[in-house]
């Protein structure tokens, strides 16, 4: 398969290419700041689980391009994993659910409040729906936990979250903490995927919540919000964003989008800062990567079943050479009437 394939099966892979993005998710929050308006006065903008760094990209790109000079503009981008700097962004390697990486954060902008965080983060997918929901569920309240260490009175926080029939739960606890949650779907996300982002609008915690690192938003009040139904559950609204004429992620289109346009293959903007599978991929470009060797043992039989196992195998044998001489039987005939004419 070639290395145009992708380019054929993902458009937004290979415009996110064209344009100069790390990851087509930049995609994902351009369609969110087009419907619901994010980036509108922001100046202090917090990106966690920011690498490879195309949300911090769009940041930057959009926020310091509407400033007059882009010094009034904060961006902080937080991963475990290193990042390919970017202009005009900071940023922190750490572990978001340390109280001294909401610190060092703080510290970025001297002490005041975001007016945006961000997180795009979510787990390697095991297949299994309900493990990956809850994984992401941890994942996405791991975030809300420190951003209200963070987030301004009034602020917004949009997060990734996986829909699944325990996502209730995801709701109740963002409704707490937020006067407007929406769950969005931009165009660029598949349909297939159980993705969506939770746009929460207008932060404003419960009277006497106090911000600290033990993860107090998980109660024992789950069960009782995951066993409601119908009207009772938790329901918020669902958008889908970006322009419904735009590509659909899940369609195959021809290389050559435009015409006029020839199709030029193009590499990834940034390639991956030291990758675990590094190592692996230059072993099997030099041949010297160790295959596993897979040994047929025999099945063998002793005591009572070995006589079993004797008329087993002569029974198969005779049955073969029965079948072999049915086979061959026609052949034959077919010869001794060529001789009798």
């Amino acid at each position: 398969m070639g290395r145009s394939s992708k380019d054929k099966r993902d458009v937004y892979y290979r415009l996110a290419k064209e344009e100069g993005w790390r990851a087509r998710s930049a995609f994902k929050l351009l369609q969110i700041n087009e419907e619901f308006g994010i980036f509108k006065d922001v100046t202090k903008v917090v990106d966690l689980c920011a690498a490879p760094g195309s949300w911090s990209q769009v940041l930057s790109r959009k926020l310091r391009g509407n400033a007059d000079d882009g010094t009034d503009v904060k961006i902080v981008a937080v991963d475990l994993q290193a990042m390919a700097p970017l202009p005009g962004v900071t940023q922190i390697q750490g572990d978001i659910t340390k109280v001294s990486t909401a610190q060092e954060i703080i510290s970025c902008f001297e002490g005041e409040s975001a007016d945006l965080v961000v997180c795009d983060g979510a787990p390697d997918v095991t297949g299994l729906h309900d493990l990956d929901e809850y994984i992401q569920a941890q994942l996405l309240l791991a975030a809300l936990n420190i951003t209200t260490h963070l987030l301004k009175e009034g602020g917004t926080f949009v997060a990734k979250i996986f829909r699944g029939k325990d996502v209730t739960l995801l709701y109740s606890q963002l409704k707490l903490f937020f006067k407007n949650v929406t769950v969005a779907k931009p165009r660029s996300s598949r349909n297939s995927s159980i993705e969506a982002f939770a746009v929460c609008e207008g932060y404003h915690p419960p009277e006497g919540y106090v911000p600290n690192m033990m993860n107090p938003l998980l109660d024992l009040q789950y069960d009782n919000f995951n066993q409601l139904t119908g009207v009772n559950r938790v329901i918020v609204p669902f958008i889908a964003c970006g322009d419904l004429s735009a590509f659909d992620s899940d369609r195959t289109y021809p290389l050559q989008l435009n015409e006029g346009k020839d199709y030029v293959y193009l590499p990834p903007t940034q390639a991956p800062i030291d990758p675990p599978y590094k190592e692996a991929i230059m072993l099997k470009r030099q041949n010297k990567l160790a295959k596993p060797e897979f040994q047929v043992s025999q099945v063998t039989f002793s005591g009572q079943c070995s006589g079993s196992t004797e008329k087993l195998n002569s029974d198969i044998c005779d049955a073969d050479k029965s079948n072999s001489e049915k086979e061959e039987l026609p052949a034959v005939e077919k010869l001794s009437e060529r001789q009798d004419s």
